[in-house]
C-alpha cells in the first residue's frame, strides 16, 4: 500500500519553514489505518512485550489498537499536567521548540518490556524523552515503532541502540 499517498503535506506548520506530515488523512482511510496496525502487529507478534507506550497524542491512536492486537497493556506518555498520580518527567527539545513528557511512576514495573509507539520521528527529542521515562521506571525498552521517519533530521541518532521500525521514510 502506498502510505505516502495517504499522508498530507502541510507547509509552514506549526511555524514557517516546517513541512508538517499530517497523518489525519491516513487515519480517515479505513484500508490505510487497518494496513498500518496490521503491519505493526505482524512485526511484533510473538515478541516479548509487556506494554505499548504511546506518545501523546497520535501515539495513542496507533499504540492502543496495537496493544489490543498484541494482547498487552497500554501506557500513555503525556504532556505536562495531564496525569493524576506521581509522575516521572523529562524535558526535551523539538525542531520547533521544547516540551515535557510525563508517565505515571507506577506504570511500568522493573524489567517489564516496553515498545514505544508514535506517529512520526523527526529530530528524535520526543522519542528520546520516552526512552528516558522507561529507563527511570527501570523498565526495559525493547524498541520503537513509528509510521513515518523524516530521515534528513537524523532523529534515530538520539535514540538508544534498540530496534526501530518505520513504515514510511521521507
Amino acid at each position: 500500500m502506498d502510505l505516502k499517498a495517504l499522508i498530507r503535506d502541510v507547509p509552514d506548520f506549526p511555524k514557517p519553514g516546517i513541512l508538517f506530515r499530517d497523518l489525519t488523512t491516513l487515519l480517515q482511510d479505513q484500508a490505510g489505518l487497518r494496513y498500518v496496525i496490521d503491519q505493526l502487529a505482524d512485526r511484533y507478534q510473538g515478541q516479548k512485550i509487556d506494554y505499548i507506550a504511546g506518545i501523546e497524542s497520535r501515539g495513542f491512536i496507533f499504540g492502543a489498537p496495537l496493544a489490543y492486537r498484541l494482547g498487552v497493556g497500554f501506557i500513555p506518555l503525556r504532556k505536562p499536567g495531564k496525569l493524576c498520580s506521581p509522575v516521572y518527567a523529562v524535558e526535551y527539545s523539538l525542531e520547533y521548540g521544547s516540551d515535557r513528557l510525563e508517565m505515571h511512576q507506577d506504570a511500568v514495573q522493573p524489567d517489564r518490556k516496553v515498545l514505544v509507539v508514535d506517529d512520526l520521528i523527526a529530530t528524535g527529542g520526543t522519542a528520546a524523552a520516552a526512552a528516558q521515562l522507561i529507563q527511570q521506571s527501570e523498565g526495559e525498552l525493547t524498541g520503537f515503532a513509528f509510521i513515518v521517519e523524516l530521515m534528513e533530521l537524523n532523529g534515530r541518532n538520539l535514540l538508544p541502540d534498540v530496534p526501530i521500525t518505520t513504515l514510511v521514510n521521507y
